[in-house]
């Protein structure tokens, strides 16, 4: 699993998955009828995310309550960050904002998954791109 868009902030508001999402679509490799799978969180079902979704054309998976194997892929990353920065205080939002970046950027880049066969995230995508232009 390759993150391709994030957004951070002190909150967890609508505004904030909207921004992600848009993000994600920013960069091209979302395309038509995408699937995005989140947690039961408020911000995932407000109105402005669902709107969201519907206008960039990606369809909205949502995990049982209580089950974080509906997620696993999401779940796995999020506890790899967790515990690569621990109880990380940055000395301001700027920082912290740099620093996930970073660490995002060295995850989908540098780092390989035993998930996709020991390649990294980047290198699987471009591997299924090829397999995709040579099947039309």
């Amino acid at each position: 699993m390759a993150v391709i868009g994030h957004a951070v902030a002190p909150h967890m508001r609508a505004r904030l998955a909207v921004e992600a999402i848009a993000a994600a679509h920013r960069t091209r490799l979302v395309v038509g009828n995408a699937i995005t799978h989140t947690d039961r969180g408020g911000q995932y079902h407000a109105k402005a995310y669902r709107n969201a979704l519907s206008r960039l054309d990606i369809r909205q998976s949502t995990g049982r309550t209580g089950s974080c194997l509906d997620g696993a892929a999401a779940e796995s990353f999020f506890a790899t960050i967790k515990t690569e920065f621990g109880v990380e205080c940055w000395p301001d939002r700027a920082t912290a904002r740099r620093d996930i970046k970073n660490w995002i950027t060295l995850d989908n880049e540098r780092r390989l998954h035993s998930s996709l066969g020991y390649q990294t995230p980047v290198e699987t995508r471009t591997a299924w791109q090829q397999r995709m232009s040579a099947a039309t």
